[in-house]
């Protein structure tokens, strides 16, 4: 026995690794497992993880349905923030992680289990994105990460593993997979293997939920988005939940090639990696946000929240969600929401996203003002006056020098 544990609550997606894991913890701590299922809008049907589980002798199961409190509560705050990693990443993977740690640590008060495990290996991100959120909602939890424990170091092992004991593997599972996938409502990411030299392109069998620009309609694609309070609550006059909105979204962006991205990135345990990103739906919602936020945030407060993005892109790459620098700086972003409000018309057109128009009730874009026509708000004469001020430091600088 490895330690004490009565019982564990395993993130558990009824897949190879996930299945031998909960057989392992069941071996090697001699305890209870409870199995957690999130649907966070991967495409794939999560009733089967329950099936599996039955098999494998688990009484405490938990599938549960957390789309609209992910898209909600979780992609739509950071997307407030106009949050993107290194310039590109748009946080997919990222942004699922705290609530999935969130949940596993209530169905661990709720079931009395003193325990909770993952799946992520020792190399990436998400074993610290999982843990930070563990402990952040529960700092005396025991947590369990078989990949950082036993010996069973490949795929072939794993196989060997799952058939010792009757562990169901599907055909098509044991082959070797060309590349690892991660998916979720808004992303779906594929890393690993054949994708791992950043110097090859990507076959076109790596994306799954676009179609190629190349191959994407002739004919442009408009859609006009609504915000209030910062979040998009419209698609086309339809007024939509988050989930929902997300769901069509990627409808219209995959059908028209947008959101793909091809990223070498810094990951937080130090090494660089190679991924490929499918994010329609965000790649859309990110250009609609700037267009609506360009007519109604004010200059000032635009180029503040521009400042502070980087940083509030890494504490959610980090895995700090649940840090309070991270909420300090929400409440800041949310604050700034106020007023963001109105529509904006998107053009998406082989693998572009552009915005076309926006219009707000609560628009600070005055006709009046920027006109070059002939006003009577603006006295160009004042302009003068201005430049001298802000030249005055420039030109006391030179005489220094002169």
């Amino acid at each position: 026995m490895i330690g004490d544990v009565k019982k564990v609550v395993l993130a558990y997606s009824g897949g190879l690794d996930t299945s031998v894991i909960l057989k392992w913890l069941q071996e090697a701590y001699q305890c209870e497992v409870v199995t957690f299922t999130a649907d966070l809008g991967q495409g794939e049907e999560v009733e089967p993880a329950r099936k599996k589980a039955e098999l494998l002798g688990i009484k405490e199961i938990y599938v549960e349905d957390l789309r609209e409190e992910f898209t909600r509560d979780f992609v739509f705050p950071m997307f407030r923030a106009n949050a993107l990693y290194e310039g590109l990443y748009l946080l997919g993977t990222s942004i699922a992680r705290p609530l999935i740690a969130k949940r596993q640590i209530e169905i661990a008060a709720e079931t009395g289990a003193d325990a909770v495990s993952h799946g992520a290996t020792g190399k990436g991100n998400d074993q610290v994105r999982f843990e930070l959120g563990y402990y952040a909602l529960n700092p005396d939890i025991k947590v369990i990460a078989p990949w950082r424990e036993w010996e069973l170091n490949s795929r072939t092992e794993l196989i060997e593993f799952a058939e010792k004991h009757q562990i169901p593997i599907p055909k098509d599972k044991r082959g070797e997979a060309p590349f690892s996938v991660d998916a979720n409502l808004l992303h779906i990411s594929a890393e690993g293997k054949a994708l791992e030299d950043p110097w090859h392109e990507p076959g076109e069998f790596v994306y799954s939920r676009s179609v190629s620009p190349e191959a994407a309609p002739d004919k442009p694609t408009y859609v006009e988005i609504e915000f209030k309070g910062g979040d998009a609550v419209a698609v086309d006059g339809e007024a939509m939940s988050p989930a929902t909105l997300l769901t069509r979204l990627n409808e219209l962006g995959g059908a028209n090639g947008v959101g793909r991205l091809d990223l070498v990135e810094g990951r937080f345990v130090g090494m660089k990696s190679r991924g490929i990103y499918e994010t329609p739906g965000g790649t859309i919602l990110l250009a609609a946000h700037r267009g609506i936020e360009s007519i109604t945030l004010d200059r000032g407060a635009m180029h503040l929240k521009d400042e502070i993005m980087p940083r509030y892109a890494e504490l959610i790459y980090n895995g700090f969600w649940f840090s309070p620098e991270r909420q300090m700086l929400q409440a800041l972003i949310n604050e700034s929401q106020e007023c963001v409000e109105g529509t904006v018309r998107v053009k998406l057109y082989k693998g572009n996203a552009n915005v076309v128009g926006r219009k707000s009730g609560k628009s600070l874009y005055s006709l009046e003002h920027v006109t070059f026509e002939e006003d009577s708000v603006y006295d160009q004469r004042d302009a003068a006056g201005f430049i001298k001020l802000n030249a005055l430091r420039l030109r006391l600088l030179h005489r220094q020098k002169n």
